[in-house]
Formats: structure tokens, C-alpha cells, sequence
């Protein structure tokens, strides 16, 4: 059997991106090393995890692009469910995430909006499928 256990967001400052999620989206830190080159957040079933751009490059002998906010996101996404997708679109944007989508309901009634993170790592916050 295999489970979806985690996703690694590979980032310039891990510290700074925890944080940003901490505030942005109410996650809680699941600890930070001690090289502050790797960390997790609890944030439900799965859990985010952050690794610095030097340990991700350690791990990749062929490089990988780097995320830039404010540049064209990858054609992947983080997707948030909450009751109240306006409240968080707006908290998040606040705490410094780029707003890319505003809510849009869709046709099947799910209400969705979208949002760059600080590191420029598309996120999908959206209402609970109906």
C-alpha cells in the first residue's frame, strides 16, 4: 500500500516560509532543523515540508527550476479547503501572498481562489466539494 505522506516545497529560506504558512493559513509547525535547511508544518493529512534550495540542489544532481513569486506558477498546486474561502483568500493576501484569482464559484458549486505563496508556489483555496 502506499500513502501520499508528504510535499517538499523547495525554498530559499525555510524559517520565512514556515512562518508565512503559520500566519497566512493557521498550520503549525512540526518542527525546523537545526541547519534551518529543512522543516515541516501539520496541516492536516498531509504534511508540507520546506527544504532549503541548497539541500534541494544536495538531492537533484540535475537541478530543478526554482519557484519566483510574481512569475508564472507550475503547473501544480496546494490545495486548501475551508468554509469560508473570502476570509482566508483575504488573510492570506494580507500576510503577503500575491492574489492571482479572485473567487469564483464553479459550475458544479464549489467557491475557488487562488494565490501565489511568498515563494511563488500556486494555492488553491476552496470550499468543501458539494
Amino acid at each position: 500500500m502506499v500513502k501520499f505522506s508528504y510535499t517538499i516545497l523547495y525554498v530559499e529560506n525555510v524559517s520565512e516560509s514556515i512562518e508565512f504558512y503559520e500566519k497566512a493559513f493557521g498550520f503549525k509547525r512540526k518542527f525546523i532543523t537545526p541547519e534551518n535547511n529543512y522543516g515541516e508544518l501539520i496541516s492536516g493529512d498531509t504534511t508540507i515540508s520546506f527544504a532549503d534550495l541548497q539541500l534541494a540542489s544536495s538531492n537533484l544532481s540535475n537541478g530543478f527550476k526554482v519557484s519566483v513569486k510574481g512569475e508564472t506558477p507550475f503547473g501544480i498546486e496546494l490545495g486548501f479547503t475551508t468554509e469560508n474561502v473570502e476570509l482566508v483568500f483575504n488573510h492570506a493576501v494580507k500576510m503577503g501572498a500575491l492574489p492571482l484569482e479572485k473567487i469564483k464559484v464553479k459550475p458544479w458549486g464549489q467557491a475557488v481562489a487562488y494565490v501565489q505563496d511568498i515563494n511563488g508556489f500556486l494555492i488553491e483555496i476552496c470550499s468543501p466539494m458539494p
